[in-house]
């Protein structure tokens, strides 16, 4: 049986590792489309992860400005493929996901309608869940509303970043939009219409709503900071310098005195005070330097 011809489009690392999937089992990416590139970088100009894989694999990677632009589009019909696949790009007009036979799929990274939004991952370690998942659905005008293929579940580990939790699911879903790719060639996907009422919301996240607040039990700030970590990362100021807390572990103890006070014995730890404890600070960037354990930072800063 012929394989499908497939378009696909991402931008970040994120989205390379179901690319290279699909390439591994053989189906036909007749293109890859990606996000323009963006001047900086050694070279001047900076690439997406997902062009530099495409290319690595002699694919051809398309980067319009405009998703509406009409040369794009003639391009896009031209291609004439039968099924579109999102992975971590940007919101498609209908014009482009209504485009093919079979649809357009997309991965997205939580249990929908849970989490719906730009910042699923962030959002469900913030809130203190300990469990979230994985999702393939058909895409349609509202964003992260389209119909239900497949989900997957993952644990949420206590102390897990962002960043840790990000990197295990970005493997998981490549196994995801496996299967859904699989179901959708042989005809056996049955999309389910999501439950709207069940519906929660990840929004983009922004660094200047990163400050942590130590007033908050410790619980509370332990998520929030691991919610934000490695970017952009929760924050305080510590000496008049924006600091960076990116790895913590929680020291619940009642009576530890006003919230927001630093205390250390200049060599191991370092603790802020909150409502109900302390949160022990693992790994820290301090404004104007790099990220490093709390005890290198010790070693040259006298708290």
């Amino acid at each position: 049986m012929k394989k499908l011809s497939i378009i696909y489009m991402g931008t970040p690392e994120f989205a390379v590792p179901s690319l290279e999937i699909l390439c591994e089992q053989g189906y036909d990416i007749s293109a890859v489309i990606t996000s323009p590139d963006k001047p900086g970088g050694r070279l001047g100009v900076q690439q997406s992860a997902v062009k530099k894989f495409a290319q690595s694999r002699g694919l051809r990677v398309l980067q319009p400005e405009k998703l509406k632009n009409p040369e794009f589009l003639e391009t896009l019909r031209s291609l004439k493929a039968d099924l579109q696949i999102v992975v971590a790009f940007r919101m498609l007009p209908e014009v482009v996901w209504n485009m093919p036979p079979l649809g357009t799929m997309n991965l997205h990274g939580s249990l929908l309608p849970k989490y719906r939004g730009a910042a699923p991952i962030n959002w469900a370690i913030i809130n203190g869940e300990t469990e979230t998942g994985l999702t393939t659905f058909l895409l349609k005008h509202e964003i992260d509303t389209g119909d239900l293929l497949y989900q997957e579940r993952i644990s949420i580990g206590e102390n897990e970043t962002a960043g840790e939790l990000h990197d295990r699911m970005m493997l998981l879903g490549a196994q995801l939009v496996l299967k859904s790719v699989r179901a959708i060639e042989a005809g056996e996907a049955k999309p389910m219409p999501q439950a709207d009422t069940a519906a929660t919301h990840a929004p983009k996240i922004f660094s200047d709503t990163c400050e942590i607040d130590f007033a908050q039990p410790t619980s509370k700030v332990h998520n929030f900071i691991r919610g934000l970590s490695p970017v952009p990362g929760a924050w305080t100021k510590l000496d008049g310098k924006t600091l960076k807390i990116l790895r913590s572990l929680k020291d619940i103890q009642p009576g530890s005195g006003t919230p927001g006070v630093f205390s250390s014995d200049g060599k191991n730890y370092l603790r802020v005070s909150t409502a109900d404890g302390y949160i022990q600070i693992q790994e820290l960037q301090l404004e104007g330097k790099k990220r490093m354990s709390v005890r290198d930072f010790l070693n040259g800063y006298r708290i």
